[in-house]
C-alpha cells in the first residue's frame, strides 16, 4: 500500500474493474520505464493485486535507468520481493534471466523540453528499445505485450468526429522535434512487423493527454505546468492564445485501458486512449482549476511568448476512442474531479 490517501483510492477502484486480473497469478511482468508517470502506476496496480489477495504471487521487474531514482518513487515497496529492479538502459538490455510472461515497454522520453535538448536519446528508447523489448518478447514466448506509443504519431491533422487510429497527417522529418513522434511510428511498425513475421503478441496503446498523481510538475507539459501553479499557490500565466484543444484523461481511466488493451486487444492493432468528453481549451483548463479554489483569489492571466521546449503545432488533438470503446472500455472522470484528485494527491 502506498502512502498516499488519493493513490490508495485510486488503486482499490481500478483492480475493482472488470478485468481478469487472475491472470497474472504467478506470472512476471517486465516493465520498462517503471519509473514512468503511467508506467509507474501500472507497477503500483499489480502490486496492489496481491496485496488484496486478488492474486496469490506475482513478480514485476522494474526496468530503470536510475536505481536511485526508484527507490525513491517505490520507496514503500522496498522490502517487497514481488518487485524487483533492473537497472540499465532499454537500448541495452539483451536478456533477462527470469522466464518473462508479460511485457510493457513504456520507456521513453515523453516530455517535449528532451525533444530539443536529448533529440537522439528521445529516438533510441523508441528504436532500438523497442527492438530490444520485442525480442525479449519473441524469445520468451510472452502471453502479451503492451507497446506505448502516442497521439503524436499522427501529426497535424483534425478530423472532424476526432482521430481515428488510421488518420494520419503531416510530419516534418526534418524539424527536431519529429524525433520523438517519428521514432514512435517507427516503435508501431516494428511492433506490427514482429506480431507477423514471428508471431508476437504485441499490442500498441497511443496515450493522449493523460493526467494524475505522480506527474512530475516541470516536464514541459502544460496541464502539468498549471496544476504546479495551483499548487504554489501562483497564478497561471499561459505563454499562448489558450486556444488549443486537449482531451484529459484521468490515471485511473488510462491505467484500467492499458491493462484492458494488454489483456483483451488485438494483436498487432494499435488502440487509441483518450478521454472525449474531457476535451478543454487550454484557457478552458486554466479558469477550470482557478476556479476550484476561490479562497485563493488566483488568475489565469495571458502572457505569449516562447515556451522553453519545443511546443507542438497541433491546434486540436481529439481521440476517437471507438475500438477501445468495443473492448467494453469507457473514461469515468471529469476533468474537475480528476485535477482536484490530482492536486490533492500533492498534498
Amino acid at each position: 500500500m502506498t502512502p498516499n490517501r488519493i493513490v490508495n483510492e485510486d488503486l482499490d477502484n481500478i483492480i475493482q474493474y472488470d478485468i481478469d486480473w487472475k491472470q497474472f497469478d504467478g506470472k512476471t511482468v517486465l516493465i520498462s520505464g517503471a519509473n514512468g508517470f503511467l508506467p509507474a502506476y501500472i507497477v503500483e496496480t499489480l502490486l496492489h493485486l496481491k496485496y488484496k489477495g486478488i492474486i496469490s504471487d506475482i513478480l514485476v521487474l522494474a526496468l530503470v535507468r536510475n536505481r536511485e531514482k526508484a527507490e525513491k518513487k517505490f520507496a514503500h515497496h522496498l522490502d517487497n520481493h514481488a518487485l524487483q529492479f533492473i537497472v540499465k538502459d532499454v537500448c541495452e538490455v539483451d536478456n533477462i534471466e527470469q522466464k518473462i510472461d508479460f511485457i510493457i515497454h513504456a520507456a521513453s522520453q515523453a516530455s517535449p523540453k528532451y525533444y530539443g535538448t536529448d533529440p537522439v536519446g528521445t529516438l533510441k528508447a523508441n528504436t532500438i528499445g523497442t527492438y530490444n523489448m520485442l525480442e525479449l518478447a519473441r524469445k520468451h514466448h510472452v502471453q502479451s505485450m503492451l507497446n506505448f506509443s502516442s497521439s503524436e504519431v499522427y501529426g497535424n491533422i483534425t478530423p472532424e468526429n476526432g482521430i481515428r487510429e488510421s488518420d494520419y497527417g503531416f510530419i516534418d522529418i526534418c524539424n527536431v522535434r519529429s524525433c520523438y513522434c517519428e521514432s514512435k511510428r517507427m516503435g508501431e511498425t516494428m511492433c506490427v512487423s514482429f506480431a507477423l513475421q514471428y508471431g508476437v503478441k504485441v499490442k500498441t496503446v497511443r496515450p493522449f493527454h493523460t493526467y494524475g498523481p505522480g506527474m512530475l510538475l516541470d516536464d514541459g507539459r502544460v496541464f502539468a505546468d498549471f496544476v504546479g501553479n495551483i499548487i504554489r499557490n501562483e497564478d497561471i500565466i499561459m505563454t499562448s492564445d489558450g486556444s488549443a484543444e486537449r482531451a484529459f484523461c484521468y490515471l485511473t481511466d488510462a491505467t484500467k485501458a492499458f491493462f484492458k488493451i494488454l489483456l483483451e486487444g488485438e494483436n498487432g492493432q494499435s488502440y487509441n486512449m483518450g478521454n472525449p468528453s474531457g476535451n478543454l481549451t487550454i484557457k478552458e483548463l486554466a479558469q477550470t482549476l482557478v476556479a476550484m479554489y476561490p479562497e485563493r483569489k488566483l488568475t489565469a492571466k495571458f502572457k505569449v511568448q516562447e515556451g522553453p521546449y519545443l511546443q507542438s503545432k497541433v491546434s486540436i488533438n481529439l481521440p476517437n476512442v471507438d475500438k477501445l470503446h468495443a473492448l467494453g472500455w469507457t473514461p469515468e472522470v471529469t476533468p474537475f474531479e480528476g485535477f482536484k484528485r490530482t492536486i490533492e494527491s500533492y498534498k
